[in-house]
């Protein structure tokens, strides 16, 4: 009776131990298992087999690669292809959904092959998963017969980032600091993520080849860090430059390395140039504002000087009353305002009515063109005293003569007494002189 039951419980408990090691892969059906004359699908992707690329809806011919591993143990050739697509891609040649690749190698036992098949996408594709099927037909070496593999699999659109890089004011002004404003661009339909903005070095921009002129231009920061920039929207960055006098006139040449990954998740280095006008500058101050009387006629003066490194164009000086001052505005023509010397001006002064004698508020504007013919304006305000002309005796002045003049009063009976004695002498003399005759 022992023997039976012994015999019994070893029979069961290899059963058993059989189904429990075929339900958990030792044998059968078991997922690590393989046949060693299989083909293995590893990726897919859009691109070539030498670099994933970027597709958006839209796209025509793009390439899209997939990839396999001949993981038994002999060699194959004849390799081909073809992959069955979802609605919304087609054939970039030829019509209906499946598309034709030859790989046109063999493939050693071991070794990785790719196929490469060229596709047009709609433009109302969204960005999302789509399924696909491969028949693969190859042939083994010293073997007769096709052989054929089908494989189910998942690609992705992933959408593509457009960058572009640009600046909102393209001119800059010698002589001085300036602060730019950068703005980093994605037009497309996948994000940029983890975006870096940098500038470049002397040595670098000479390493790489890179045509510029920065080498007197100083910059007061060089990176930036942006993060991600969504599909159709962008990012600033404020820049900083001193920029010599020497450049003035010209192009100045900005290169930014702009760094991100892409929708495929590699990191993209891109160098591009931004330009900018380098323009001269004006600056102006107006300086000895006054009065001074020429002629009886009472003037504003003035001096305006050009501290800068170009001469402003086409200037107008423009007096002008301000508060209760009664002062006509007038406008006088100066033309150029050069860096070499002072311009003077005088304006006459009138009044709307009446004199006011005393002090008065002005405002002097100048207005001027630079370079690139773009109007400028310079307000300053002041005061000034006019001052209230002499009074006048019209009886006991001589014509002509003002008030203050030392040739007055007893003076003038001097004056026409000695004119008498003048005319008398000469009247004697003509006399005396046509009598010898």
């Amino acid at each position: 009776m022992k023997y039976i039951f012994l015999a019994t419980t070893l029979l069961f408990t290899s059963v058993c131990g059989l189904a429990f090691a075929q339900g958990f892969g030792g044998f059968g059906d078991s997922p690590f298992e393989r046949d060693f004359g299989d083909i293995k699908y590893l990726d897919s992707y859009f691109g070539t087999f030498e670099s994933k690329v970027e597709v958006s809806p839209g796209d025509k011919n793009v390439p899209f690669t997939v990839v396999f591993a001949n993981v038994g143990s002999h060699d194959i050739t004849g390799i081909r292809g073809e992959m069955s697509l979802p609605y919304g891609f087609n054939p970039t040649q030829g019509e209906g959904l499946v598309i034709h690749a030859d790989s046109n190698t063999n493939s050693r036992a071991g070794d990785t092959f790719y196929l490469t098949f060229y596709m047009d996408i709609e433009p109302y594709v969204n960005i999302q998963e789509y399924p696909a099927a491969v028949k693969l037909e190859f042939a083994r070496l010293r073997e007769s017969g096709t052989r054929n593999d089908f494989f189910d699999f998942y690609f992705s659109v992933p959408g593509s980032g457009i960058l572009q890089v640009k600046t909102s004011d393209p001119f800059l002004m010698s002589l001085q600091t300036n602060t730019v404003q950068i703005q980093i661009i994605n037009n497309g339909t996948a994000t940029l993520s983890n975006t870096a903005v940098s500038t470049l070095g002397d040595e670098v921009l000479m390493a790489q080849n890179v045509n510029s002129n920065l080498e007197n231009v100083v910059i007061y920061e060089s990176d930036w860090e942006l993060g991600n920039i969504a599909p159709f929207s962008s990012k600033y960055i404020d820049i900083e430059l001193y920029i010599p006098e020497t450049l003035k006139g010209e192009t100045l040449q900005l290169p930014l390395v702009v760094e991100y990954i892409d929708a495929n998740g590699e990191r993209i280095s891109d160098t591009r140039i931004v330009d900018f006008y380098i323009r001269g500058l004006v600056d102006i101050s107006v300086y000895g504002i006054d009065t001074i009387t020429i002629s009886d006629t009472m003037m504003v003066i003035g001096e305006i000087i050009n501290e800068g490194n170009e001469d402003a164009l086409f200037g107008f000086v423009t007096l002008e009353p301000l508060g209760t001052s009664n002062i006509s505005p007038q406008t006088q023509f100066i033309d150029e305002i050069d860096t070499s010397s002072p311009v003077p001006f005088n304006i006459p002064l009138s009044f709307d009515g009446d004199p006011i004698y005393g002090e008065h508020d002005i405002q002097i504007t100048v207005r001027y063109k630079d370079d690139i013919r773009e109007e400028h304006f310079l307000t300053q305000a002041a005061s000034i005293n006019v001052a209230s002309p002499p009074p006048t005796d019209t009886n006991r002045a001589i014509p002509g003569l003002d008030v203050d003049s030392p040739i007055n009063d007893s003076s003038l009976l001097l004056i026409i007494t000695g004119i008498v004695v003048v005319a008398v002498g000469v009247g004697v003399a003509v006399a005396v002189r046509r009598r010898r005759n």
